[in-house]
């Protein structure tokens, strides 16, 4: 986590996601790229020390945890979605599975 955080810091991250849904009945496939990206302001020493030693941040990809209370007030804008960062674009996968379920070919 100490390699992740100092690149984080004042700087940004890009998230990229491929959602890809099947409907089993059909055999009808779509899928779709997501993109975010997070900039943040300088991260203090002090909270990638206290992030490292409460332990949360070894449980996620990239140690990053946007709701964090220690990491929020540290993010400068989010552009895109929260829950693409997080890993899984809840509008992206929506859409798709409403395009699996419809009854007209692409």
């Amino acid at each position: 986590m100490e390699m992740f955080f100092p690149g984080y810091s004042g700087s940004h991250i890009t998230t990229v996601n491929y959602v890809h849904v099947i409907n089993l009945k059909t055999g009808k496939t779509t899928g779709g790229l997501d993109k975010a990206e997070v900039y943040f302001y300088q991260i203090p020493d002090e909270v990638i020390q206290n992030l490292i030693k409460e332990g949360i941040v070894f449980n996620v990809a990239g140690g990053l945890l946007l709701e964090h209370p220690l990491i929020l007030p540290l993010v400068e804008a989010v552009i895109g979605s929260s829950d693409s960062v997080m890993g899984l674009p809840k509008a992206l996968t929506e859409k798709l599975i409403q395009e699996a379920l419809t009854e007209e070919e692409f």
